[in-house]
């Protein structure tokens, strides 16, 4: 056999299964799309305290979805997307703006290296309740990696109805436990604002609330061991939500 007849069937073999690769890939792309969009739909939803398993998250969320806005730095609404709209694979529709690219691109304009601001990605959704809860998406660094999750607000924009956390590689058993039930339920009732209508935002307390000089609407216990993971939620939470308090001081 020579050399030439081995090495044509190598290229063919090559572009061949690099055909069949593409071909599997392209129709597998719209499932995974898919599950991607139920997982997203289904952390906003339990930070609504709507508890659903993946397979009924899209339902589920078109169901209690009231509007999903676009908010400029200055706090005015930019865009409305409502269930059912045709506007749903639009880039700037807020559940399709990735918030990693977004902060990104904040930091940039905070720099003076753009000319425009981007928007922030607003949620309305009703509660099983019926009452309307503002949910804000927040993004940041833990330990080994990127941390995020969804805070849910009352229509004060004050007060913590529930939150959803994850993560991209925190320790098991440490810093992997912010998404866990027990540390995001810590949140419930908990507010932004203090007395006297500023923003304080919500710590997580190393060595406890109990044991510190945070007042207990204002502070969560942070996870035994995951110092350095809880620091990262705390430092999410008020670094995304200044950015939303234009908005928030003209709708409270």
């Amino acid at each position: 056999m020579s050399n030439s007849y081995i090495f044509r069937f190598a290229i063919i073999m090559v572009v061949l299964v690099a055909a069949i690769l593409t071909a599997v890939a392209t129709l597998l792309k719209p499932m995974q799309e898919a599950n991607k969009n139920a997982e997203k739909m289904q952390a906003i939803l339990s930070s609504a305290n709507i508890s659903v398993e993946r397979s009924e998250a899209i339902d589920t969320y078109k169901e209690q979805l009231l509007a999903e806005y676009t908010v400029s730095l200055d706090g005015e609404i930019v865009s409305t997307y409502k269930s059912g709209e045709e506007s749903a694979d639009d880039p700037n529709r807020a559940f399709n703006i990735n918030m990693k690219k977004l902060l990104d691109k904040l930091k940039r304009y905070k720099k003076g290296d753009l000319s425009e601001a981007p928007d922030l990605p607003l949620y309305v959704l009703k509660s099983t309740e019926g009452d309307s809860l503002f949910i804000i998406p927040v993004r940041g660094k833990g330990l080994w990696g990127p941390i995020w999750g969804n805070i849910a607000l009352k229509k004060d924009l004050n007060t913590v109805v529930g939150a959803s956390f994850d993560h991209d590689g925190e320790t098991p058993g440490l810093g992997a436990e912010i998404n866990t039930d027990d540390f995001a339920n810590q949140f419930k009732g908990k507010k932004l604002f203090n007395e006297e209508n500023e923003f304080v935002s919500i710590d997580v307390v190393k060595g406890g609330v109990e044991n510190s000089s945070v007042p207990p609407e204002h502070g969560v216990d942070a996870i035994s061991g995951g110092t350095i993971t809880s620091d990262g939620v705390s430092d999410m939470i008020e670094d995304v939500i200044k950015n939303y308090l234009p908005f928030i001081k003209k709708h409270k």
